[in-house]
């Protein structure tokens, strides 16, 4: 799948997400949509990164994942300031 954030960079999880974190971003982008706040959201991805993939434990934000988790949270602050 090809992400791409609203600055125009585009990411491509097979290739630049490990497969925990492809796990971890599904999860996160079913969240994006329902999350009420950036909270809400954070404590989420808190959940999600420690749980990890399976109950495999914790699993380390890459930087592309790291970017596309701000973008998501980019998205969020606008859809609950719109609100």
């Amino acid at each position: 799948m090809i992400i791409t954030t609203q600055s125009g960079q585009q990411f491509d999880t097979n290739q630049d997400l490990t497969p925990a974190e492809r796990h971890v971003l599904q999860k996160l982008v079913l969240w994006e949509s329902m999350a009420s706040s950036i909270q809400e959201f954070r404590e989420k991805k808190r959940a999600a990164l420690a749980t990890g993939w399976n109950n495999s434990g914790p699993v380390e934000q890459g930087p592309a994942l790291k970017k596309i988790l701000v973008d998501l949270e980019t998205k969020i602050a606008l859809r609950v300031k719109g609100s």
